[in-house]
Formats: C-alpha cells, sequence, structure tokens
C-alpha cells in the first residue's frame, strides 16, 4: 500500500482526470431523463451499505441481485441517452465544452440574411417552415429521407419550398455549405419532454437538434410564430432580430479564435 509521501505527479494527474470524468457524467445525466435513474442508484447503495452495516442479509442479497439485473436494463431502457453520449464524444463537444463556447457558424452573412427575411415572410403569412442549418454534425441520415435539390439558398426559393400543399412543402429543408442540399426531410422527433402545446414540426426540430449540433429555425403554422431548436433546447416566440442573435452567437465565438472573415452586416430592416 502506497504511503502519502510516495504520491507523485502521474497519481495528482490520474485523480484530476477520473474527477473531470465524474463531473462531466453528472453534468451530462443532469440534462437527460438518466438523472432520474442516477438518484434512484444512489439510494440503492445507501441501502444496500445500511443493509451490510445492520446485516440485514435479505435486504442485501435483493439490492445485488437487482444491480446485476439492472445494469442489462440499463443499458436497453436508455440506450438513446448512450447513444447521445457516444455522439458527443465522437464529435468532441464534451471535451470542447471545457475549452470555448461553441463551433464557428457554417453559414455566411448573405446566406443568414436570406434565411432570416424567408422566415420573416413565412411567419407573417402563417405558413409552417422547418430550416435546418448543418454545422460540424453531417445530416446526411436526414437528407436521404428527403428530395435532392442542391439549390443557391434565396428567400424567395424557401418561400415557395414551404407554400401549403406543394409537394415539398411537408417536410424539413437542409442547408450545407450555404445551399440548399435537400427540401421534404424527415427528422426524428425529440426524446426530451416538451410542452403539450407544441406540435409534430416543433417536436422534430428538438429531436433533430439532440442528435447534432445543427441550428434548426421553426414556423409555427398555426400562430407564424418563430422558434429556435439548438443542442436539445427550443427558444420559442422570437423576433427576427432575436433569430439573429441566436446565429450571431456562434459567429461571435469564431471570430474570438481569429477565424472569421469579416463581412459587412446586413441591416435588420431589409429582412
Amino acid at each position: 500500500m502506497r504511503s502519502v509521501t510516495s504520491v507523485n505527479i502521474t497519481d495528482v494527474i490520474d485523480i484530476l482526470l477520473i474527477a473531470l470524468l465524474i463531473y462531466t457524467v453528472i453534468v451530462w445525466i443532469k440534462e437527460t431523463r438518466a438523472w432520474s435513474l442516477f438518484k434512484g442508484i444512489v439510494v440503492l447503495l445507501c441501502i444496500s451499505i445500511l443493509s451490510y452495516f445492520l446485516q440485514l442479509h435479505t435486504i442485501l442479497w435483493l439490492v445485488q441481485n437487482a444491480f446485476a439485473i439492472g445494469m442489462i436494463a440499463v443499458v436497453v431502457l436508455f440506450q438513446p441517452e448512450l447513444r447521445k453520449a457516444l455522439e458527443q464524444i465522437g464529435r468532441g463537444k464534451i471535451v470542447s465544452s471545457f475549452i470555448h463556447s461553441g463551433e464557428g457558424l457554417k453559414v455566411n452573412d448573405n446566406t443568414l440574411t436570406e434565411i432570416l427575411r424567408a422566415v420573416a415572410e413565412l411567419s407573417k403569412d402563417k405558413t409552417g417552415a422547418i430550416i435546418v442549418v448543418e454545422q460540424d454534425v453531417a445530416l446526411g441520415d436526414h437528407e436521404s429521407t428527403g428530395i435532392a435539390i442542391d439549390a443557391e439558398v434565396s428567400s424567395q426559393l424557401l418561400e415557395n419550398i414551404f407554400v401549403n400543399k406543394t409537394p415539398l412543402h411537408d417536410g424539413a429543408v437542409i442547408i450545407r455549405n450555404n445551399r440548399i442540399a435537400a427540401a421534404a426531410c424527415i427528422l426524428p422527433l425529440a426524446e426530451s419532454e416538451l410542452s403539450h402545446d407544441l406540435g409534430t414540426r416543433h417536436r422534430a426540430s428538438v429531436g433533430a437538434s439532440e442528435v447534432s449540433d445543427a441550428i434548426i429555425v421553426v414556423v409555427s403554422e398555426e400562430s407564424g410564430a418563430i422558434s429556435i431548436a439548438k443542442n436539445g433546447k427550443l427558444s420559442r416566440n422570437l423576433t427576427i432580430h432575436d433569430a439573429k442573435k441566436m446565429f450571431s452567437m456562434k459567429e461571435s465565438s469564431q471570430k474570438r479564435r481569429g477565424k472569421f472573415v469579416k463581412r459587412k452586416e446586413p441591416n435588420d430592416d431589409s429582412l
């Protein structure tokens, strides 16, 4: 057994890495339904420790067997959460969250202006729409469910796509590299709990933002309200100026890293 005096720098690094790992897991779990499971496991651990010291053999046997079966149940019941965690590790999101606040925006000023202009008109006419702006995580799986377009982004084209009863209006538009990649795309529904007054369009936007880092703009068909889904969260009842600010939050992080090429800012009134 090592003494305190034999602790070296590798031991300190080992402890810090374990502490960072535990902290990261707890922060991630708190944002999912697995948090209730985690609290249940803590309760079972406390019961197990208490049973051991009080020599409550029957309860101890039940708890030990519950843990053995529970590990299999966790993998089955929380497969979406485990998949999401592995996806975040794969794209470096967990580590990068400790280094910087966001990635650089993948659309230029002209594309953003066209998107917001289209959203303003769609909102005014109460035309339902979902516009997905792809970031670092590729959305090829979702794109393959729709119709390939590969066209330059323009407000007129976006508005025409979402006109009611047209062939492409029912689904999402995916924008990649400042071009409309596809339309009528099917998005996964949200795993998290959402307000009951939200329809399928909003649930799909949150669902897509849960499995990717895309920025998703939604226009309500009932009210014309504008919402944006990012990182599994939905910001509702936004103005065009609010929507532009949410995109600009990505932009500003890119400026700080010195990778942003300054362009002339579009005038809000032109949207």
